[in-house]
């Protein structure tokens, strides 16, 4: 069973049908047990980080999440929660992953923010991206970026080079909504179901 983290994020509806297309059992919960008890969990994320991690402490969710052992896949404010530290407010993560979210520079006629819409993966290498041809475009909505770093297994270019997904252990995050990515959102999915 799949747990989705129910903390009132902006996108589970979206994950929740993804899941239903591809004839997967999950649950939206904020039960600390069934989170626990899963097979693979799945923290989406639309939203702003303080008030999402003042949500996740309000549930006792912070210590759950931190000492999950099964795969954890964040989405969006998903994976910057994971890192230590958020620009948004000034805001105190989950601290799994040593890593600051960062605010894109302001918009300029070339590059608007939030960056919104359709990019391209480069540098993918992970399991997570298994079987992506060389042209993938995936779906993004963020003001924020982590940085890369030695935990970075894709990037993507907006203003500077960001990653658009991060690992440690069993913690993987992405920037972009698989969910909202076609196929190649499916495929990242599915090889997330099968990890």
């Amino acid at each position: 069973m799949i747990a989705i983290i129910d903390y009132k994020a902006g996108n589970t509806c979206s994950v929740q049908n993804a899941l239903k297309r591809l004839n997967a059992d999950y649950e939206l919960t904020d039960d600390p047990v069934k989170i626990r008890k899963a097979d693979k969990v799945i923290f989406p994320g639309v939203g702003h980080a303080r008030a999402a991690m003042d949500i996740l402490n309000e549930k006792g969710l912070v210590s759950v999440i931190k000492s999950l052992n099964q795969p954890l896949l964040g989405i969006c404010l998903g994976m910057q929660l994971l890192c230590a530290y958020s620009e948004e407010s000034s805001t105190n993560c989950l601290k799994i992953i040593p890593l600051h979210a960062m605010r894109f520079e302001n918009s300029t006629s070339e590059y608007k923010v939030p960056h919104m819409g359709w990019n391209t993966l480069q540098n993918a290498k992970d399991p997570l991206f298994k079987g992506l041809g060389l042209d993938n475009h995936c779906y993004f909505v963020h003001s924020y970026y982590v940085p890369e770093s030695d935990y970075t297994i894709a990037t993507t270019n907006y203003i500077q080079n960001f990653s658009s997904g991060i690992r440690k252990d069993n913690f993987t995050g992405v920037q972009f909504h698989p969910e909202k990515s076609g196929k190649v959102g499916e495929i990242i999915i599915k090889n997330f179901l099968h990890e």
